[in-house]
């Protein structure tokens, strides 16, 4: 969708972002936290280099009952994970941080925030892009889809959203302008918080 992309472009506002997918390449990795637990599920999967994702994800996006074991382990050391930021965020007095959490509504994580940003690019875009990364494939890619909310209802429910389709500038207007938004009405981030999905 691009959401890499907005991610940067707030980190270089200085806004703090809390990236879930990067906390999780942390839990799965080397030394990481969730490995004892993941290793009584997964232990074919894991090695000296953490889970290996590739081999692991198949098996995830096929089967619900072991997707459930595995969000089982690993959401609630994200949860974890997050809180901590925000509580760094707290400390420092700053007025914005962003949480970048890819299943916000299938997670129902969206009554946390106190605004949403969904970040869009049309199906063939978000295709063509997704195809990029190592090891995807369209069947991959339609398995993933397959467990998230339609893109149109998560735009429905968000407070701002942004097209990544056309060139970067064109994106970073928009998360400005959004961001001058929030600044001029203190309602939208009166606990310090904004989550865009």
């Amino acid at each position: 969708m691009g959401k890499s992309a907005v991610s940067a472009i707030f980190r270089k506002q200085h806004i703090q972002v809390h990236d879930a997918d990067a906390a999780v390449h942390r839990l799965m990795g080397p030394n990481g936290k969730a490995l004892p637990a993941l290793a009584e599920v997964f232990s074919p999967y894991i090695d000296q280099n953490g889970v290996d994702r590739q081999r692991l994800g198949p098996v995830i996006f096929s089967c619900a009952e072991k997707r459930r074991q595995l969000e089982t382990i690993l959401h609630p050391l994200v949860r974890q994970d997050r809180n901590n930021f925000l509580k760094q965020v707290k400390r420092r007095r700053q007025k914005f941080c962003v949480l970048d959490i890819p299943l916000l509504y299938e997670k129902s994580l969206a009554c946390q925030c106190d605004s949403v940003m969904v970040v869009t690019a049309p199906a063939y875009i978000q295709t063509q892009r997704a195809l990029r990364r190592r090891g995807m494939t369209i069947e991959k890619l339609n398995q993933i889809r397959a467990t998230q909310m339609p893109d149109w209802e998560k735009r429905k429910r968000a407070d701002f959203v942004i097209f990544s389709s056309l060139d970067y500038r064109f994106t970073r207007q928009q998360v400005l302008a959004a961001l001058r938004r929030l600044c001029q009405n203190p309602k939208n981030h009166a606990s310090g918080r904004q989550i865009y999905a």
